[in-house]
């Protein structure tokens, strides 16, 4: 059987379920911590971690039969199951309508990535029946075989500090477990590994084992080298609509395209029944909490990858800059996680998270929390000037 290389030193095999190999699809945690306010307003005013110079390739690995999941047909409101679930999940966060975390589940952010979706194609919000025959088409197989890269030891420090104090004397927030670099790895959970890998222990994977993991171009934490991303002709002109009561950041073209037309003094509007080709992507988000949230619209100032973060007890507390503060190095557990796009208003920015499976739930101080694998792909779409609206 052939095999296929995901993405960047990490080697992924199609399962044995399929008689012929997947056609190429294009590529379109930690402890809770809610204060997020970077170093300084300005991430750029510390040095960023040297990048890791990754290892060797790793020995491919043999595929094995993929794992035995229900076959059963979509439930009553028509959302996928099993494998199904899977692939439409995959076949979203590829398309950048990102479906929360990949775990066969469809919840709120992969119902609310579908209505996208269908947005943007010119399909009925909830119409599921075509894009997951879409998913069926693009993703073949839900599922892939993964090695362990042997490079991972160099981002995993199982003796990360729980303390603030702690973690300042350390030179990266690296992943707690070769567990959760490799949930995160592919845009899962651990819980989600544990239930595709029956009988194997995964809270004790090492360097070159192999497991079963959704296939899903990786999240490759290796390539991240501390990079500013400059202004766009393009990117910078885009728009974003930061929804604080729908969870969902939604990134448009300079000029979306009007799908709602009604004239003053009108009754209602009238729906104009056509793709919005303007709508780029979505991403799922959590909010500040409501007395922290600045809304209005404010201007994209900086994306940079890597941020340090500054931690001020009494400015999280009172609003005011303190007199002691503690700087928090960079890695995928800090709590701005590994990219910070800083907005026009200062301390209030769009970043990653160390706990990718809280997005939606637990809020923090007053920025909007990405999931790391979707806050790297914001310099994608937006790039420093473009304008972001909180509403």
């Amino acid at each position: 059987m052939s095999t296929r290389v995901l993405a960047f030193l990490m080697f992924v095999a199609p399962m044995g379920l399929f008689a012929q190999e997947p056609p190429p699809r294009p590529v379109l945690k930690a402890l809770p911590v809610e204060e997020e306010i970077p170093l300084d307003q300005d991430p750029t005013a510390s040095p960023v971690t040297p990048p890791v110079i990754p290892a060797a390739p790793p020995v491919a690995a043999k595929p094995i039969q993929a794992p035995t999941l229900p076959q059963t047909p979509p439930s009553a409101d028509g959302k996928p199951t099993g494998e199904d679930a899977f692939r439409l999940q995959i076949f979203l966060d590829e398309a950048l309508f990102g479906p929360g975390v990949i775990d066969g589940k469809p919840g709120l952010f992969t119902v609310l990535a579908v209505k996208a979706w269908n947005e943007v194609n010119g399909h009925a919000e909830s119409d599921w029946a075509t894009v997951t025959a879409a998913a069926r088409k693009a993703v073949p197989s839900g599922f892939a075989v993964a090695v362990v890269p042997e490079f991972c030891v160099e981002w995993v420090d199982e003796s990360l500090p729980t303390s603030y104090q702690g973690q300042a004397k350390r030179k990266r927030m690296s992943y707690r477990s070769v567990s959760e670099f490799m949930a995160e790895r592919y845009h899962t959970t651990e819980e989600c590994l544990m239930m595709l890998n029956t009988g194997k222990k995964i809270s004790s994977l090492k360097p070159k084992d192999s497991l079963v993991v959704p296939n899903v171009q990786p999240f490759a934490v290796e390539a991240l080298t501390g990079k500013k991303y400059k202004a766009d002709p393009k990117l910078s002109a885009r728009h974003v609509v930061v929804d604080t009561k729908m969870n969902q950041a939604r990134v448009f073209e300079a000029a979306p395209a009007a799908l709602v037309v009604s004239e003053p003094g009108a009754d209602g509007a009238v729906k104009i029944s056509r793709p919005n080709r303007g709508l780029v992507a979505t991403f799922p988000i959590t909010p500040g909490q409501p007395k922290f949230i600045k809304y209005g619209i404010w201007e994209l100032k900086s994306c940079l990858e890597l941020p340090y973060w500054r931690y001020d007890k009494s400015l999280l507390e009172t609003g005011k800059r303190g007199s002691q503060s503690l700087n928090i190095p960079p890695g995928p557990n800090s709590p701005v996680g590994i990219l910070w796009a800083g907005l026009s208003k200062p301390g209030i920015g769009m970043h990653g998270t160390g706990t990718p499976d809280t997005i939606g739930r637990a809020r923090s101080h007053g920025c909007i929390r990405l999931a790391n694998w979707d806050a790297i792909r914001l310099p994608n779409v937006i790039r420093p000037g473009a304008s972001v609206e909180i509403r």
